[in-house]
């Protein structure tokens, strides 16, 4: 008869909970429990906890901004970043129906386990810098659109002014926002150039690139496939029996599919290369929603490529 593998020689799940004030991790199989303080002085020794065991994984979701400190202290650390919908959807599915921070935990550990999501590479403190810089740009231009909307329905002077005035403002912490971020991105040698190989592509211009720079830095390390996933732009098949529906896209990173969107219109007109593969859609019959989605995700397929060869991207001779 075999003699079973001690706990603390086994692979080890960890499922974290994170809260704003603490940290309630769980070790799966091993079914223990510990809590942290979530401070600089707690991820030390939750790291210190962990190296007891060998991990496999170390399962989180995202919570705002609260998981930021921990994303960078785990950063040579096996990471997953769970969905949160899909984490709740687990755990239907296993009929837990209280909810505590400590089962959180667990169930989060049970999910990675059992489901095996990939480890990505971490994002490094520069690029979660960048994230959130283009968060509040993305907040400002939003707030700027609402404006102007409502500009037009003013008619009384002061009001007007206080509108202008406004928005002004928001023109001015825009274009402190883009300093910044373009400051960020000289300066890290790695960043300055993937931000080169993004904007070399036809129709990809600065704003895409810090996006997919920020929010994707698995580019240039997946499939081509994972990589259209994992922006949310590969088709869904829904097929069941004879019946077959439409597919569909969804899921993925909603933000990375917003700034490409643009680009694709873009792209479809003045990209040779894309505008032959529109035209070629449009031509069989699709709708140009259809159409432009495909263009969508060849751009992210060629930033991919072109991330993972370290080259510029160069215009098909015909």
């Amino acid at each position: 008869m075999s003699t079973p593998i001690p706990q603390t020689h086994r692979q080890q799940t960890i499922g974290i909970d994170i809260s704003k004030a603490t940290l309630d991790a769980h070790v799966f199989p091993a079914g223990i429990d510990r809590q942290f303080a979530n401070t600089a002085k707690g991820h030390k020794a939750l790291i210190a906890w962990l190296a007891q065991w060998p991990v496999e994984r170390i399962a989180y979701e995202a919570t705002a901004t609260y998981h930021r400190a921990l994303e960078i202290a785990l950063a040579d650390w096996p990471c997953v970043k769970l969905n949160p919908e899909r984490a709740r959807r687990f755990a239907q599915a296993t009929g837990t129906l209280a909810k505590t921070d400590r089962i959180d935990a667990m169930l989060l550990a049970r999910m990675a386990a059992t489901l095996q999501p990939p480890v990505r590479p971490a994002r490094s403190p520069e690029q979660l810098q960048l994230a959130e810089l283009i968060n509040a740009r993305d907040g400002l231009v939003r707030d700027r659109t609402a404006l102007k909307n409502r500009e037009k329905n003013l008619t009384i002077a002061i009001l007007k002014r206080q509108c202008r005035q406004r928005l002004d403002q928001i023109e001015r912490h825009i274009a402190a926002l883009d300093a910044e971020i373009a400051s960020i991105v000289a300066a890290d040698p790695l960043l300055a150039r993937r931000h080169e190989i993004i904007t070399s592509i036809g129709g990809l211009g600065t704003l895409t690139a810090n996006q997919l720079i920020a929010t994707m830095p698995e580019l240039g390390t997946l499939e081509n496939k994972q990589a259209a996933s994992l922006a949310g732009l590969a088709p869904v098949a829904r097929q069941s029996g004879k019946w077959k529906g439409k597919s569909f896209i969804r899921g993925g990173r909603a933000n990375v599919r917003q700034a490409l969107y643009m680009p694709a219109l873009v792209a479809a007109r003045f990209n040779p290369d894309l505008k032959a593969k529109y035209q070629q859609l449009i031509a069989q019959g699709k709708p140009a929603k259809i159409a432009i989605t495909a263009v969508m995700r060849k751009l992210i397929v060629i930033a991919n490529t072109l991330l993972k060869a370290d080259r510029l991207w160069v215009r098909s001779i015909a």
